[in-house]
């Protein structure tokens, strides 16, 4: 009798325990191209601990297994969508692409990252499970790591904006920049003054000067240096 194929098996650490499932998938990835993430299991063998100013630390350390079968049926398909780089991907929308992979494995979601790029902007959508985590309370986790992000695109030189998207959270969050703008506008006309808003990555800053290009009564404009640059919105 024909024995069944062993399981595939990665033993990962990380300084999180998202963290080291994320570096076992990593690995269990490079073995089977395009696995289906929802049939690894994990095994914890340690949560980890950070310990007090560095004393006392242990790394998180877990087992991933997958079903042989499963791993061939993998690697005999293609990548799901977003799991692999584009042919023709940039360097820099690489770069992009590995840190928001990294930023997602240590919160401890389990998604993939698709990347689009033109020519002012690098968008790197998340799909997958337990997006909550990554968008946080009112957008505030997901508008952090999109900060960050161009931030330390900004001292590279980069001349691109990124935008970090998951489920549809943009879209709902280009809906709350034309509202800011309309209310902004109102405000510039009733009281003849001038109305800062808050501090906007150029694609939200592009979204304000867009919606009230044709608005009678004010005009738009940017001022302040990256990452602080803000929309001044001012009767005409």
């Amino acid at each position: 009798m024909t024995s069944s194929p062993e399981p595939l098996r990665i033993e990962a650490t990380g300084e999180t325990l998202g963290e080291a499932k994320w570096l076992a998938l990593r690995e269990l990835e490079k073995l089977a191209p395009g696995l289906d993430k929802s049939a690894v299991e994990f095994e914890v063998v340690a949560e980890g601990e950070r310990g007090l100013l560095g004393v006392g630390y242990a790394p998180a350390r877990v087992i991933a297994t997958i079903a042989a079968a499963a791993a061939a049926a993998g690697a005999g398909s293609s990548p799901a969508a977003g799991s692999a780089p584009a042919a023709d991907e940039s360097p820099f929308a690489a770069d992009v692409r590995e840190v928001v992979e990294r930023i997602v494995g240590v919160i401890g979601v389990h998604g993939y990252v698709e990347v689009r790029e033109d020519d002012e902007s690098v968008v790197a959508t998340v799909s997958g499970g337990d997006l909550g985590l990554l968008i946080g309370r009112h957008g505030q986790t997901i508008d952090a790591v999109q900060y960050v992000l161009n931030a330390i695109a900004y001292r590279a030189g980069a001349s691109k904006a990124v935008v970090v998207d998951a489920a549809g959270y943009r879209d709902r969050r280009r809906a709350t920049v034309e509202s800011l703008a309309e209310r902004a506008a109102q405000r510039a006309r009733s009281t003849g003054q001038a109305v800062e808003l808050e501090p906007m990555s150029s694609v939200e800053r592009r979204i304000v000067h867009l919606r009230l290009a044709d608005e009678p009564g004010v005009q738009t404009r940017s001022e302040g240096d990256e990452p602080h640059r803000y929309v001044v919105v001012e009767p005409a």
